[in-house]
């Protein structure tokens, strides 16, 4: 079995602390060994990242764009053995840990080897300036430019081991940062493989460096390091606020994507069946355990009772099981301990008063692998825990509403801010609703993304943007330039 090493200056590198199992969630067995990288390693990590700065932030934008366009051109030719990886860590099923994970992140690298190449340079318009104490009278000309920010520290979650940190990673090399990516414990191989690409690309020395471990002393010193000056995380809101208070205290950059709890308003003029297929990914797809989900739905009461039926039917249709198994669109949560605290918080909506419609025990027939049943809660209010709180699983609970106004004051009554959804047959209707909420985004009648527009959250569910131009955006810092005309 493959022990990994740290990946620190261009060097592969063994950990001060030994090697730690990872688990494939959907058989119980060991995929292989991660590296327990030292709080000491980290700053290693740090440091050469630093120095390694100055060289990379100063190469021409075509040589950082053809090192991520190569490392795309590799992470697509071992796209068969990234695939079977990425899966064994995470118990995605085939489908989308080919096409959702390793073909996103390939797919991400070739985007911002574009992005390289898009100026970084706006123009102003001229200013006339009087004389006084500031100097002679004058026109004057700006230009703003964006500039690396410098050492990132990337943070990544344990859903998508290829698509999170390959919207991390490449947007910043290619305005001109280095890196210090710090994976997720559970499911970290995959970052070494994606690590292994950039080096036969080419990526020079201390530009990418790779630290896991499952001690918080790793995470902690990839965020207080003092060579870094800026951190990029994606996980939950409790983590992002203490990774929060430790930047605040040295004015690190932020960029933070952190929990949702995704309002979805079915309007009673709305087409179930487009909601259903909509609202039943949450189900199906990383098994809920993503952020975006709309897992918590309001519907309207005209329509209540017919999107539950039509919700629980779509349910029963669902195939749980081995991930590599052809038709299997549910598989395994990520481990026994997240297994745990889903099946928590069903039991917790009975407690509640919530009505189990469908699901509420372990699938049946799994010896082995950490499977939780996809399951739908009715009657839910909206000061019930498991309406309020991020449940990160396979989970739907489903809250009525009578009319427009409490619909929407149902759907900001979170903590969260992430993405939310309308669905009605009135296109102006949802547009007007829409603007009303208070959330980054916003999908009308679809789940679907557009991966050039804006993607971050309001309230506790992040700081900043990114995405599209909107990465390189994140990982730069603007320079105002002057000159008398």
């Amino acid at each position: 079995m493959k022990a990994e090493k740290l990946y620190i200056d261009g060097q592969w590198v063994e950990p001060d602390s030994g090697h730690y199992e990872v688990i494939n969630p959907a058989t119980e067995e060991v995929v292989g060994l991660a590296p327990e990288a030292s709080g000491r390693q980290v700053y290693e990590a740090a440091a050469a990242a630093r120095a390694a700065f100055g060289a990379w932030s100063r190469t021409r934008p075509e040589e950082r764009a053809a090192i991520l366009d190569r490392a795309a051109d590799l992470m697509a030719r071992d796209a068969e053995a990234n695939t079977a990886l990425a899966q064994a860590e995470t118990g995605a099923t085939t489908g989308t840990a080919r096409g959702m994970q390793v073909a996103v992140g390939a797919s991400r690298f070739r985007r911002y080897a574009r992005g390289a190449l898009e100026p970084v340079e706006q123009a102003l318009p001229p200013q006339i300036n009087e004389a006084g104490p500031m100097g002679k009278a004058g026109v004057f000309g700006a230009v703003a430019v964006r500039r690396p920010v410098g050492v990132v520290t990337c943070i990544t979650s344990y859903n998508n081991p290829w698509a999170n940190p390959a919207g991390k990673i490449a947007p910043a090399l290619a305005m001109g940062n280095t890196v210090v990516v710090k994976p997720a414990p559970q499911d970290p191989l995959s970052v070494y493989a994606m690590a292994r690409a950039l080096e036969e690309a080419g990526v020079p020395p201390g530009v990418v460096n790779v630290v896991t471990g499952t001690e918080t002393a790793v995470g902690e010193a990839a965020v207080d390091s003092p060579d870094v000056d800026m951190v990029s995380f994606t996980g939950s809101t409790a983590v992002g606020q203490a990774i929060g208070e430790v930047c605040g205290r040295s004015l690190k950059r932020q960029l933070m994507e952190l929990g949702g709890k995704g309002a979805a308003l079915v309007l009673d003029d709305a087409d179930l069946d487009s909601a259903v297929m909509g609202i039943g990914t949450t189900f199906s797809f990383y098994s809920g355990q993503i952020c975006t989900a709309p897992t918590r739905v309001l519907a309207q009461r005209g329509i209540y009772e017919q999107l539950i039926e039509k919700l629980a039917g779509y349910l029963a249709y669902l195939k749980v099981g081995d991930p590599t198994a052809r038709g299997t669109v549910v598989g395994p949560v990520i481990s026994a301990a997240h297994r745990d605290r889903v099946e928590s918080y069903i039991e917790l909506g009975r407690k509640e008063g919530a009505r189990v419609v469908a699901g509420g025990e372990r699938p049946a027939g799994f010896e082995k692998g950490f499977y939780v049943a996809p399951t739908l809660l009715a009657d839910c209010t909206n000061d019930m825990r498991v309406v309020r709180e991020e449940i990160f699983g396979p989970v739907v609970v489903v809250v009525p509403f009578d009319d427009e106004e409490e619909g929407v004051a149902l759907a900001n009554d979170t903590d969260y801010g992430l993405l939310d959804y309308v669905w009605s047959g009135d296109v102006a209707r949802a547009f007007r609703i829409a603007a009303r909420l208070r959330a980054g985004g916003v999908g009308v009648n679809t789940i679907g993304r557009n991966m050039e527009a804006p993607f971050g959250g309001f309230k506790k569910s992040g700081v900043g943007r990114d995405v599209g131009s909107y990465a390189l955006h994140a990982y730069s810092e603007l320079q105002a330039v002057v000159w008398p005309g």
